[in-house]
């Protein structure tokens, strides 16, 4: 403590002087308030309550108000506030409902001066009228809020929010008769104390419970707020409607939020969990706070600035049993540790960077760059002579813009919008969307859909153009007759089952099938649909053809697969052949002899009439040993390739369109990620319809839900056009039912269906019921209404 800077500061005839000190409690705070010449300051929590003055050196205890020998829950406190009028006068919120009041100028032990049972369930908060020596105002856990005179011995009014419950309540600064209340459906509420019926006005302020507001001290009309959603909010409240000016996004949770005195932009706040620091935000620079004080090990759970108009001493209250005195001269300053560059890559390929304006020089040798508007924009902030931190003065961006054709997007607009994703086949989708890439010169992409097509597709739905195989531009068809036996092969060829795919050395590498015959004739062996391609015989493209589909080269087969065996039960036993039973020993034989050379081996077995479905055994085998699954890992490494190139909409079409097949092999954040910046693309390109259909299409549970939150209908009068502003059936302006039914003329409280064309509409039974006799509207427009 040695170390840290003094303050002094004048205030009119008194005099603030002291350091960054501390004490330590005997438990835990929740609420702490200073008294008004700022010499004292009385902590509260569930097993303290006291009073301290604060010296220069050091906190000194005064007065402990948890007097007797059980002390009853009276004085377990949630809050605290002493009046700042009458120095003698506190006011606590205890946690069984009751609101106390405290004296201390009497002679007694004990100070308690009123109790109020009123409230049913605990107060969360008590606030004095800034002018008003006799007024209290309290919001509890049970939805209410009570305006007590200390005159007397019950409240005076009650104020009902129709709401969860009361969070906070701060009188106003400014205004006389006006208080805002906070409440935990996220709405906050101005009152008027002389209207206890009604609020005045309501708006929602956060997403989640709002846990405080406090209105500025210069200005009448701000009023902060924070909420749960980590968000501290400063509203306008001077224009009909609360106009949001300013939004600080913290890490956590607000508890706290207080604006510093005689600094019109800043505000410090408190975190209600996680985070134990305090922060000092300009509201103008909303990212990063400008001071930051970092002294307690546990949650924050009261702040105050020590004197009304002193900006330099902060005091606070923690869970960690501690009581702080923070001068602002020793707090950190984050924007020392932030990084004064910044780099941005636009979505059209536009390059900004900005920087401190002593690092942006001018090279009188860099060569101009083609797109280059380098006309730095200046941000520049006038220094402050009382400003506690001199940071980055100003600024300038550079921005560097594109030629406008070298990077376009239309193959991604266009990608998006004729993709088909469900409502076909697979093979139908995979077919789609290969012609779809190869139309817009995406090559890759679309040999990519043809091979899903061909790994996860049974071949009997594929084109017959597929099935020729081509020996040379000059080859014949050679038809397939029959398919032989399993008995008849097994005869044929002896004791060997081994199909050896070395003696195909010799062999054509391709051989022409007819597109008019079968792949199999016999009918109780047909390929049936989703069974698996024969994907060992299928290459790349060849001379530009790519439909054409090729018998793989086993010579470059990997050799570390073992050998193809043929099984017992491959296919289903067909009937004898009895043409020529021996027309595959013959061949056999002949192949085998070695005084046979390769090319009459090759010719003999290409014989027209005895020969037999090479593909059909192979296919058969294929299946026995590489099920679809058994690519899994391979199309799984393909769409991390397209996501980690940038092209996530390839990897979320491939998954949406594979769906189970594939989802199992990639786990579920890897997914949310890709689908997270697929959407961002598709509505940044303003393609709402194609982002929904991928929401909807997801099976990941976060995505699922984006679709089905943060949904606003906007609802207009029926009868002035205007938007409705108030919830209810009545517009506030033209005073006439907003949804009236045109065939039964009452108020529609329910489910309401209207025309597109003439906007008249009513109950659903209501016009089901008029259209099944009439066509035209009910409400006597003349239009024809059609339900759909």
């Amino acid at each position: 403590m040695e170390k840290m800077a003094r303050v002094t500061t004048a205030l009119g005839g008194n005099t603030l002087t002291g350091r960054t000190m501390y004490c330590h409690l005997d438990a835990p705070a929740n609420a702490i308030s200073v008294c008004r010449d700022a010499a004292q300051v009385v902590v509260a929590g569930r097993n303290i309550f006291k009073i301290y003055a604060i010296e220069e050196e050091q906190f000194v205890e005064k007065l402990n108000l948890r007097v007797g020998r059980k002390p009853s829950l009276n004085f377990s406190c949630a809050d605290v506030v002493w009046h700042q009028m009458d120095e003698n006068l506190l006011a606590t919120a205890a946690t069984n409902g009751v609101v106390v009041t405290w004296n201390l100028g009497k002679p007694s032990r004990n100070k308690q001066d009123q109790l109020f049972t009123e409230h049913k369930r605990t107060v969360n908060k008590v606030c004095f009228h800034p002018t008003e020596a006799y007024m209290l105002l309290s919001g509890s856990q049970d939805g209410y809020m009570k305006c007590f005179d200390l005159r007397k011995k019950d409240s005076v009014s009650t104020f009902s929010g129709q709401s969860e419950s009361v969070r906070d309540v701060q009188f106003s600064i400014r205004d006389y008769f006006t208080f805002a209340a906070t409440f935990e459906n996220g709405n906050v509420q101005l009152w008027d104390i002389r209207r206890p019926d009604r609020y005045e006005r309501m708006f929602t302020a956060h997403n989640g419970p709002v846990f405080c507001c406090d209105w500025h001290p210069e200005d009448r009309g701000w009023l902060a707020t924070g909420g749960r959603d980590k968000m501290v909010k400063v509203w306008d409240m001077n224009t009909n409607r609360a106009k949001e000016i300013y939004c600080v996004q913290s890490i956590a949770s607000v508890a706290r939020v207080k604006w510093r005195p005689e600094c019109k932009h800043h505000l410090a706040t408190c975190s209600m969990m996680v985070d134990h620091n305090i922060y000092v935000w300009d509201v103008r620079r909303p990212y990063i706070p400008s001071a930051m004080f970092e002294e307690h090990r546990d949650v924050t759970t009261g702040i105050v600035w020590r004197h009304l108009h002193d900006p330099y001493f902060l005091l606070s209250g923690s869970k960690d049993s501690t009581l702080y005195q923070h001068i602002f001269k020793d707090a950190s300053q984050p924007i020392e540790r932030a990084n004064p560059e910044g780099l941005c890559y636009g979505l059209f390929g536009d390059l900004a960077f900005a920087a401190k304006e002593s690092l942006v020089t001018v090279d009188s040798n860099r060569k101009p760059y083609p797109g280059d508007r380098r006309h730095p924009i200046f941000f520049k902030r006038k220094l402050d002579p009382t400003e506690q931190f001199e940071s980055v003065s100003s600024s300038a961006l550079s921005v560097f813009e594109t030629e406008p054709d070298s990077s376009s997007m239309g193959w991604f607009v266009d990608t998006a919008r004729r993709y088909a994703l469900a409502g076909r086949s697979l093979a139908e989708l995979c077919d789609h969307n290969a012609k779809v890439a190869k139309e817009l010169s995406r090559n890759q992409v679309a040999q990519t859909w043809t091979m899903l097509r061909i790994i996860y597709c049974s071949p009997g739905t594929m084109p017959s153009a597929n099935l020729n195989h081509s020996i040379g531009k000059g080859s014949t068809s050679l038809p397939l007759m029959n398919s032989f036996s399993l008995k008849d092969m097994a005869s044929g060829m002896g004791s060997e089952a081994r199909l050896d795919w070395s003696k195909g050395e010799n062999r054509s590498e391709n051989l022409l099938l007819d597109s008019s015959t079968t792949l199999i004739t016999n009918d109780e062996n047909e390929e049936t649909e989703g069974s698996d391609v024969p994907a060992d015989y299928l290459l790349g493209d060849v001379e530009g053809d790519e439909d054409e589909l090729y018998l793989m080269d086993h010579e470059n087969a990997h050799t570390e697969e073992p050998e193809y065996v043929l099984p017992q039960e491959a296919f289903p036993l067909r009937h004898e052949i009895v043409d020529n039973p021996s027309g595959p020993d013959h061949l056999q034989d002949k192949a085998d002899s070695p005084h046979v050379s390769g090319n009459e081996a090759e010719t003999v077995s290409l014989t027209p009439v005895e020969s037999f479905s090479l593909i059909s055994i192979s296919h058969t085998l294929y299946e026995s040993r590489l099920p679809p699954d058994f690519f899994s890992a391979l199309v799984r490494d393909m769409l991390r390739f397209y996501a980690e190139q940038g092209d996530v909409q390839m990897a979320v079409s491939v998954l949406i369109v594979l769906g189970e097949r594939i989802r199992k092999e990639i786990d579920e954040q890897t997914q949310e990620h890709w689908y997270t910046s697929y959407i961002d693309l598709l509505q940044r390109f303003r393609l709402w319809n194609i982002s929904n259909q991928v929401i909807k299409l997801s099976t990941c549970r976060a995505i699922t839900c984006l679709n089905q939150a943060s949904t606003t209908l906007h609802v207009n009068c029926s009868n002035c056009k205007r938007p409705m502003s108030n919830k209810g059936w009545i517009c506030d302006r033209c005073r006439q039912c907003a949804s009236t039914c045109a065939v039964c003329h009452h108020v529609v409280k329910g489910l309401f269906v209207w025309c597109q064309g003439c906007s008249h509409g009513g109950h659903l039974q209501h016009i089901l019921k008029w259209l099944e006799s009439s066509t035209h509207c009910p409400a006597g427009c003349g239009h024809l209404c059609e339900y759909t």
